[in-house]
């Protein structure tokens, strides 16, 4: 059985930094790359495992396969492997499982991949909203799963020659300790036959295949550098077009990246980074951008490798999407780097939350009580096509044919929201007072009549709340007590909040009287009120000195949708800065129904938000003007105009490396010694030019116009690195076309004993990019650095 890369990977952040994003909207055009356009640069391609099954649909691997932790048993709230709902409205044939009907009241089924009706409805979805290629995931094919996994094999090529995708292998090395004969023996004996379909992907001409997994620094990927090389060139030598899913850190070998695998990783045609769970927030997707993929994609851009980072919509139950702008921002943040294609992560990947295909919307379409979130979990309603909508906008930005914008453009519904339908209660989140014993909270809105809340004893009155996710307008609601249970009555009063705050009284204190001769129910009317927090507040009971509820039902009649924003934010002020922060503060927006939350934007990019009117954005650089404006969202999504902007200058810093990790280009380099070594941090890695062909340059750029008076030059510390000396100049330009002098040509000596290190001061000017012209060396003949470091003074 495969096993699930998440169990493998740990959230490692870069860093606190912010991505300092451009102010400017412009149409992008498609990336330029090391590859022209072809099945995966310049394309959408989109992660599909295929790995469900279920008794009765004729898998040889049988049973519920990736449904349940023992397939051999149907999948229910207490055998499942089951993260998030499908939409199930599409699918033929479906298969009942152990799990308790829908909210609204439909049995709880599910889909097979191996009916082929299922890969062509999902086939026929990526051809809708625009995924272009589909990588089909492939384990180890040489244990139980191999069977079934050649047969989606050849079901995924009909499915795509039907709709008109693309497809390619993706060879997962997960456990799969001899991948070198093995996969070779794979390819040669069954997979390749697929290439002669002409719906089998290629790039500059040749089939693709991608190897997911060398490198990895966990005990499943066990592998040393030797036996990984060795095949990928076996897969070039076969031509093959070879795309390597590596790990986040691949380039600095350190945390999820094995050391000493980087010439592995310099052997592809293309490198696609991992980043599920990496991330969990807007903010950490934006530091991984600074911090990581702008040097990865500054070190493939040297070596002519294509880069195809991974996207994510978020992982659904751990609360990561935001309703569509986590996935927004990933995406666009991977566009404005110039990215030459997209990897999504993953199709149809519901067993562990990040799947973009058609997902449950509510908790009508959920299992009831079963503690799986919906896609309004957040409280905005979302279609269930939502992620593949926004999948489709991606690759239009993408390939130029949309405004580069740090906004979704998508929104989360087209026409009419769907009826929630059901219990509003069933499954959510809920909070108290107190709690006695092991009776918790939300035993109140599980599937079972028979468990209970308690509050601690001989203390009234006691609350027990429930979240229902979002604003409903609630008229009924429904009380129980086991079955069992004597006769009792307890006095409550109901109440409801839009924002979890303050509550209001929905209906006074009365008795609410729970006899066993009429199942211990007891409902009630009430009068008709928008809120998203119920709560229960219980001053006595006749039966026991607590509070006791084992069910608590809500429902809603026809629901209003909220489509009022809230207003404009006001009196945007700066309260603080630092060399790397602003601090701001505002007065509140109001809302029809109620203000959730506030965004703080740099130029169109969300840099910070929060429920409060202030906010202090982090990971700005020294001495930098910045623009901030703020919005206010309310529970539907709805967000208000901007406010006025504040214009704020950050204080200098202390003297620090302006250079480090900023892009860099260059007149030639030779073999994998490009320039973006000499702003890598590595004393090692060094940029070497065309041989015997002066005069050369290398050149930083540090992103704005900045106060320059130093620059310090270095080779390798290595003994091996003799004295030489390198006749050069420093120039300086405002705008990367006409360069100035900083420091006129002379010779310039590297020399191991005094740390093959040359500092050179000048007089203090404006400058953005900073070029070293190389016309001489005694050493070798061409152009050679390790580090290059610019500071202010």
């Amino acid at each position: 059985m495969a096993v699930s890369r998440r169990r493998f990977v740990t959230s490692v952040l870069a860093s606190s930094a912010l991505a300092a994003a451009s102010t400017t909207e412009l149409l992008a055009s498609p990336a330029q790359a090391a590859s022209p356009p072809g099945d995966v640069v310049g394309k959408v391609t989109v992660g599909y495992q295929g790995w469900f099954s279920a008794p009765g649909d004729s898998a040889p691997i049988g049973g519920w396969w990736h449904w349940s932790r023992d397939r051999f048993q149907p999948p229910s709230p207490a055998n499942t492997t089951i993260v998030s709902w499908p939409d199930m409205r599409e699918y033929t044939r479906s298969y009942p499982t152990a799990y308790p009907n829908l909210g609204n009241g439909s049995p709880a089924t599910l889909f097979s991949s191996y009916d082929q009706q299922t890969v062509d409805t999902h086939f026929r979805w990526m051809q809708e909203y625009g995924c272009d290629t589909a990588a089909l995931q492939r384990f180890n094919p040489m244990g139980d799963e191999g069977p079934t996994r050649d047969a989606m094999t050849q079901k995924v090529r009909s499915a795509a020659e039907r709709y008109g995708r693309k497809f390619y292998i993706m060879y997962d090395v997960t456990d799969w300790l001899t991948f070198q004969a093995d996969i070779k023996t794979d390819w040669t004996t069954k997979m390749s036959a697929h290439v002669a379909s002409s719906a089998y992907a290629r790039q500059n001409g040749k089939p693709v295949v991608c190897i997911w997994g060398f490198g990895f620094s966990e005990p499943s990927r066990p592998f040393t550098p030797g036996p990984c090389l060795e095949v990928i060139n076996w897969f070039k030598a076969q031509g093959c077009y070879v795309i390597g899913g590596v790990p986040t850190w691949w380039r600095q070998g350190i945390e999820d990246s094995r050391p000493g695998f980087l010439d592995v990783y310099h052997a592809f045609n293309a490198i696609s980074p991992w980043m599920v769970y990496r991330a969990r927030t807007v903010e950490e997707l934006d530091s991984y951008y600074n911090n990581v993929n702008v040097g990865d994609m500054a070190d493939c851009a040297a070596r002519g490798i294509d880069y195809l980072p991974c996207v994510m919509p978020g992982d659904l139950a751990g609360g990561h999407r935001k309703h569509g702008d986590f996935y927004w921002r990933h995406i666009y943040n991977m566009v404005r780097l110039g990215s030459q294609g997209l990897y999504v992560s993953m199709f149809d990947e519901y067993n562990e939350g990040n799947q973009i295909a058609k997902t449950s919307e509510t908790q009508a379409t959920t299992p009831a009580g079963a503690n799986i979130r919906a896609l309004d979990e957040d409280g905005v309603a979302c279609s269930s096509d939502y992620y593949l909508r926004i999948t489709g906008d991606g690759g239009r930005m993408l390939k130029g044919q949309l405004a580069l914008t740090p906004v979704r453009p998508t929104p989360p519904m087209v026409g009419t929201p769907p009826p929630t339908g059901g219990n509003l209660a069933a499954g959510r989140t809920t909070s108290a007072s107190s709690q006695g014993g092991g009776f918790p909270a939300s035993n109140a809105v599980d599937s079972d009549a028979g468990s209970y809340w308690e509050s601690a004893n001989g203390a009234f009155p006691q609350w027990w709340q429930v979240d229902l996710g979002a604003s409903h307008q609630v008229n009924k609601l429904v009380l129980r007590l086991p079955a069992g249970w004597g006769a009792r009555t307890q006095t409550i009063t109901v109440q409801g909040s839009v924002g979890g705050g303050s509550f209001a009284t929905i209906a006074g204190a009365s008795a609410f009287a729970f006899d066993p001769a009429t199942g211990n129910t007891v409902t009630r009317t009430l009068p008709t009120t928008t809120t998203r927090y119920v709560r229960l507040s219980i001053g006595a009971n006749t039966g026991w000195p607590a509070a006791q509820l084992a069910q608590v039902e809500v429902y809603a009649g026809s629901d209003t949708v909220d489509t009022t924003a809230p207003t404009t934010p006001s009196g945007l002020t700066v309260t603080g800065k630092t060399a790397t922060s602003v601090s701001l503060a505002w007065t509140a927006s109001t809302d029809s129904v109620g203000v959730t939350g506030y965004q703080v934007r740099q130029g169109g990019a969300v840099v910070a938000t929060v429920t409060g009117t202030t906010a202090t954005v982090s990971g700005l650089n020294p001495s930098t003007a910045y623009s901030f404006t703020v919005t206010a969202r309310d529970a539907a999504g709805n967000t208000s105009g901007a406010s006025s902007a504040v214009t704020v200058t950050t204080d200098a810093a202390a003297n620090a490396d302006l250079a480090r990790g900023r892009p860099t280009s260059e007149s030639s380099h030779v073999q994998s010694y490009g320039s973006g070594n000499v702003v890598d941090g590595d004393p090692n890695s060094y940029w070497e030019s065309a041989n015997s062909a002066f005069p050369q340059w290398v050149q930083v750029d540090l992103g704005s116009s900045r106060t320059v008076g130093r620059v310090v030059l270095k080779l390798p510390p290595s003994s091996a690195w003799g004295s030489r000396t390198q006749t050069l100049a420093v120039q300086g330009s405002a705008d990367g076309g006409s360069f100035g002098t900083l420091v006129a040509s002379a010779g310039r000596t590297f020399n191991p004993a005094t740390g093959n290190q040359v500092t050179l001061t000048f007089t203090a000017a404006q400058t953005r990019y900073v070029r070293v012209t190389v016309t001489g060396n005694t050493g070798w003949p061409a152009g050679q650095l390790s580090t290059l470091e610019v500071y202010a003074s």
